[in-house]
């Protein structure tokens, strides 16, 4: 008997599995959240030199301005230096202007706070030659979740999939309400840093635990429904930046949902797949009766016994797995390559487009509801085509689609805003539909014995993709277009390694490194309606 077997028997999508859809939609909706929360933190509202009292005496502020500091050709006011001494002769519209000699800003910065009350920017003073370090902020959270990654998904297959849920829960909400209390940004960097090696053991733990509780079915919807918990945190992130104006405001909200999460962990099951694989038979057979008491199949207890679960999984239950079974063998290591480099790829563009929520001339408020909004159809779009073209062809279709619309923008000159936001919308689109697929795909892809590990070495690889998208952006001080031409041809050379995987539509989840490589015997991985049709020629 195959796990899938006893799923059916005990309803592979009934009242059980819906609630641990639901628990996991709670907590995964901070993730996009503190994600995407730089966006508006690491904003740098318009700003100038501090000119003090210069000229205070009988000037109005427009004339002390125009004394202290120079002007750009399109008339605004420089941002990073002033006159090196007051230029009264400027007052005189009749009078000469000869080039005089400019310095930095030498008592710090006025901002504009008609937009935002304080950012990171306006605390610390992260303007002029310090403005990369906004940026910086976001790839030291996302190295942070890079290694978190890594860190759970081994801790996940080796203490279980609860367990280390709760540690993700309790360390992330520690280390964001901490940072909301730096007085240095040196201490917040840090604490972003530890804030997301916590937090991604979140979506590591719970995007494989509902897909191991699932029949092979629901595993689709229970996909796409895990997805739109990113989509909905994605679209609620600006409406509540949009009340809350100050930075440390606007942290301390978007964590507070974690404290619902953390009451509801009680009620999360371990994974029963994972209990057997690692031979813990009487626990799970104690959520599997769980299980079936909730979805009222009481009458199957007598497949529940410890002998029936034993023969699930043939390889022993007191082995330890770790990320080297990922290289050990041939069709694993090749397996583990490109569900790498494609998890790279889609993350470096999906990230990519979301950071640059001011590229294509929207207000930033509602270019970020846009970028949320559009994953709802997309989502909708993933659900349709995970069956009927299958995993791979909807993969490789989003990649190649959003790195066309990447390209397409390059030629679209900047004044067609309008066209330039349909596009980035749809590009946008098209990369949510690419990483909705994936994250169920790589799920599917990976034995269960070390299916955390595959997903803590993708997600990984993913963060790396993300920690480098914000200094990609940063190379468009070198040409405008630079980012949107390296993002296109990472999607476009990721789309290709796609194409290699194999399909997983309608097949049986592999539980173990055997399975993968066609050495189990008696256990072959095949298609749904194949085995039904044997079953029928064998009147079962």
């Amino acid at each position: 008997m195959k796990f899938e077997d006893l799923l059916e028997e005990l309803d592979g999508f009934g009242r059980f599995q819906k609630m641990i859809v639901f628990l996991s939609f709670i907590g995964r909706f901070a993730l996009p959240c503190h994600f995407l929360l730089n966006n508006y933190i690491g904003a740098i509202p318009r700003h100038h030199c501090n000119i003090g009292s210069v000229g205070s005496e009988n000037l109005t502020l427009e004339q002390r301005m125009t004394i202290s500091i120079p002007k750009q050709e399109d008339g605004t006011l420089t941002s990073c230096h002033m006159f090196s001494e007051p230029q009264f002769q400027l007052l005189d519209k009749e009078s000469n202007f000869t080039e005089v000699s400019v310095v930095e800003c030498v008592n710090g910065w006025t901002y504009d706070n008609s937009t935002f009350i304080s950012t990171l920017a306006t605390e610390w003073d992260l303007v002029c030659e310090n403005r990369g370090m906004n940026k910086a902020m976001a790839t030291i959270f996302f190295v942070g979740v890079m290694l978190g990654a890594a860190i759970f998904g081994s801790l996940s297959d080796r203490f279980g999939r609860k367990p280390m849920l709760l540690v993700s829960y309790l360390l992330s909400f520690c280390f964001a309400m901490a940072s909301v209390f730096s007085s240095s940004v040196i201490m917040f960097a840090v604490l972003r840093f530890f804030t997301g090696l916590s937090i991604t053991g979140i979506v590591i733990v719970t995007s494989v635990l509902t897909v191991e509780w699932v029949n092979i079915e629901s595993r689709k919807l229970v996909g796409v429904m895990d997805s739109l918990s990113w989509t909905c945190g994605y679209m609620v992130l600006p409406v509540i930046a949009y009340g809350v104006r100050d930075w440390r405001w606007l942290t301390l909200t978007v964590t507070l949902t974690l404290v619902v999460a953390i009451i509801t962990w009680r009620w999360i099951p371990e994974s029963a797949r994972w209990l057997i694989a690692n031979g813990k038979l009487e626990k799970a057979q104690y959520y599997l009766q769980k299980c079936a008491v909730m979805n009222k199949r009481t009458r199957v207890n007598s497949i529940l016994k410890t002998e029936v679960l034993s023969s699930i999984v043939s390889e022993g239950g007191t082995r330890t797995y770790s990320y080297l079974d990922l290289i050990r063998t041939p069709k694993m290591r090749r397996l583990a390559l490109m569900t790498g480099i494609t998890w790279y790829g889609v993350a470096t563009a999906y990230y990519g487009i979301s950071f640059n929520i001011k590229g294509f001339g929207l207000d930033l408020y509602l270019n970020q509801f846009l970028y949320g909004s559009v994953e709802i159809p997309a989502k909708v779009i993933v659900y349709q085509l995970l069956d009927r073209i299958g995993r791979r062809r909807t993969e490789v279709g989003g990649l190649l689609l959003s790195g066309c619309a990447l390209i397409a923008n390059v030629f679209i000159p900047k004044d067609q805003w309008i066209v330039r936001s349909v596009i980035g919308v749809l590009g946008k689109g098209f990369s949510s539909i690419a990483f909705s697929t994936l994250v169920l795909y790589s799920s599917e892809l990976y034995p269960t014995v070390i299916r955390q590990n595959g997903m803590g070495y993708n997600s990984f690889l993913a963060r790396l993709g993300v920690s480098l998208a914000p200094l990609i952006l940063l190379l468009d001080d070198v040409w405008t277009h630079l980012s949107q031409v390296i993002l296109c041809v990472i999607a476009l050379i990721t789309g290709l390694v796609a194409s290699q995987l194999p399909e997983t539509k309608d097949r049986c989840l592999p539980e173990t490194i055997e399975d993968i490589e066609g050495t189990r015997t008696g256990h072959v991985a095949v298609p749904v309606q194949e085995k039904r049709g044997q079953e029928q020629e064998n009147g079962g």
